[in-house]
């Protein structure tokens, strides 16, 4: 099952919160669902309650517990407020009773301002070698690799005890979709591991606790394009490290901006 079909069953979930859906073990990171899934099936739900007037801002995910292959979950969205120019949403993923995934969700209508302060950051990667893709290994990488192309440039692969800890290079989906949302920038930047994994010198678990994500414009990108991402590690201690990430189109257009919560077991 590919990701836009996953996308459409949210979509059924947010406009009835009576219905289920399930996804398949392929979707799986360790025993739980690839985090960047759970949240975009969860903005899926979410944008069914929001006037597409109004472009999405933040999008804040905390991963609660498991979410189970194969097993049936519901997501439940509350409008939290909905004023003239702006809305706060709150979606959650319920499976035999437990919440797994929390999401808030804040949108935006267009609105008249004379302030202005452009993008001054600039995008470092080099151009796109797809023949640097990283290629899909099963029982060594996570089974939602199988859907996931990534090309890694800057950094490197975990457990092989790097003495850095930025992170970059290019992704996408390998099953393209039809038209590139916010739900398919949403799920990417998750694909990449935690940047400190490279650090450890042996297999060992990283767990992403919570995530926000926040969006400088709404995104025009072609269906089949590359996604830039690149990351750094402002600090790691006692178990716990802080990273944030930039999202860039194949032009070198800044996107959204990524900051990520990481549980170390190492």
């Amino acid at each position: 099952m590919h990701f836009d079909q996953l996308l459409a069953m949210a979509a059924e979930l947010g406009k009835d919160k009576t219905k289920v859906m399930q996804f398949p073990e392929n979707w799986c990171q360790g025993r739980t669902a690839f985090g960047g899934l759970s949240a975009a099936l969860l903005y899926q739900a979410i944008r069914q309650h929001i006037d597409n007037s109004r472009r999405l801002l933040s999008l804040s995910t905390n991963f609660v517990g498991p979410l189970i292959a194969d097993c049936d979950f519901t997501i439940d969205v509350e409008v939290l407020r909905e004023g003239k120019n702006s809305a706060q949403v709150l979606a959650k993923v319920i499976q035999n009773g437990d919440v797994c995934v929390i999401t808030q969700a804040c949108f935006g209508a267009e609105r008249q301002s004379n302030v202005r302060v452009d993008v001054t950051k600039t995008m470092q990667l080099k151009p796109v070698d797809e023949r640097f893709t990283l290629p899909y290994k099963e029982g060594v990488m996570p089974a939602f690799f199988q859907h996931v192309a990534l090309c890694l440039q800057d950094g490197n692969m975990p457990f092989s005890g790097a003495d850095t800890s930025h992170l970059g290079g290019w992704m996408k989906l390998k099953h393209v979709p039809e038209q590139m949302s916010e739900a398919h920038i949403i799920a990417l930047p998750d694909a990449w591991p935690p940047t400190l994994l490279q650090m450890y010198k042996q297999p060992a678990p990283a767990s992403s606790m919570s995530w926000y994500i926040e969006f400088i414009e709404e995104p025009t990108i072609n269906h089949d394009a590359w996604i830039g991402y690149e990351a750094v590690t402002h600090h790691s201690k006692d178990g716990y490290g802080l990273e944030d990430g930039c999202i860039w189109s194949e032009d070198g257009k800044l996107i959204a901006l990524s900051r990520q919560t990481v549980a170390l077991f190492a």
